[in-house]
């Protein structure tokens, strides 16, 4: 199936005033009534070296117009491109969500209120996914964007302004704290708990998943887990000569807040010494520089190069219904030795 019988084209989208141009995603649209979903998934599986190269240069594609209505058409399209699998069930996610089927599940429970900052998706984790598949079933009445981030461009320009600061998180790595709860917690977009979390009835059983990943654990009043990662990478290389901004720095300094949990104790260097407060500052509001809102249309697919692209979701008023699906998990390097 080519891209003419479908008539499929490039669509300019046009960043927001301030926004890098380059941080904007690619979007394909089909502009052929009525596609049926198994012509598409026919072209995806006849285009996937080409969708590869695309991904990798923008950092995301948007696929608009291609006839997606349910989370089950949403899964054949993904299954189309022939990656590996990456089960909500299996992952190390802070997120409630729900599964709809063996790849799909909701991106988030959080409440409509309640903003998710951007991040690498699972970067907190020693397991996360290489690519990442969202699908808008109903966009929000109001609000309810996705933001997306090219980390790659944001390395280089805090490089250029904060060098020390890239330094220092590039040879000590991360560490990260997470307080989750006995049973899920739909209040908090990090409210997971840990029997989900580490597929464990027990505690016992909890804390052997948690010696078998690297982390150190206390046990909390209110049958809460406290665990602390080992030190994981905070700057990730793509390619020769090209390097991200792979972390979790952001989202875990502004809205790692709940009951159970407070931003100014989720993360530290990998030798347990704070973070310069006005750096992370300035990392977060040059990566605004490098983010462009996607405002969904019911039917949207956005893929994801979670090496290259941090997300993240805008409060919204109304029903939204954004579903998720991972693919290709990698496994970080764990430094046991951080300087």
């Amino acid at each position: 199936m080519s891209e003419a019988q479908l008539n499929v084209a490039p669509i300019p989208l046009v960043p927001a005033t301030g926004c890098d141009e380059r941080a904007v995603p690619l979007l394909l649209q089909c502009q052929r009534d009525n596609v049926e979903p198994s012509s598409v998934c026919s072209w995806i599986a006849d285009h996937r070296s080409d969708f590869e190269a695309k991904l990798n240069a923008a950092g995301t594609i948007l696929f608009r117009g291609f006839g997606l209505k349910s989370p089950e058409d949403f899964d054949q399209f993904v299954s189309a491109f022939g990656e590996e699998n990456f089960p909500y069930e299996e992952s190390l996610s802070n997120a409630v969500r729900v599964v709809r089927t063996e790849r799909v599940f909701s991106a988030n429970e959080a409440p409509a209120d309640v903003t998710i900052f951007l991040h690498h998706e699972m970067a907190q984790t020693p397991i996360f996914p290489q690519k990442l598949f969202f699908f808008c079933e109903i966009a929000a009445a109001e609000g309810g964007e996705t933001p997306l981030c090219r980390s790659d461009l944001l390395l280089e320009r805090l490089a250029e302004v904060a060098p020390q600061f890239v330094t220092d998180c590039e040879k000590k790595g991360l560490k990260y704290t997470n307080v989750m709860p006995g049973d899920d917690d739909a209040s908090s977009g990090m409210g997971r708990s840990w029997r989900s979390t580490l597929r464990a009835d027990a505690r016992k059983a909890a804390e052997s998943r948690l010696s078998q990943l690297g982390y150190s654990w206390e046990w909390l009043d209110g049958d809460c887990l406290r665990a602390t990662t080992p030190v994981l990478p905070a700057v990730r290389e793509i390619s020769p000569g090209r390097r991200s901004f792979f972390n979790q720095l952001i989202a875990a300094s502004s809205g790692w807040k709940d009951t159970r949990n407070d931003p100014t104790k989720a993360i530290t260097y990998g030798d347990g010494q704070p973070l310069d407060r006005e750096a992370v500052l300035l990392a977060t509001e040059l990566a605004r520089e490098f983010s462009y809102n996607v405002d969904w249309q019911p039917g949207d697919v956005a893929m994801v190069d979670n090496r290259i692209s941090m997300h993240a979701r805008q409060p919204f008023i109304g029903t939204r219904k954004i579903w998720a699906s991972l693919v290709k998990a990698e496994r970080q390097p764990i430094d046991e030795n951080p300087s």
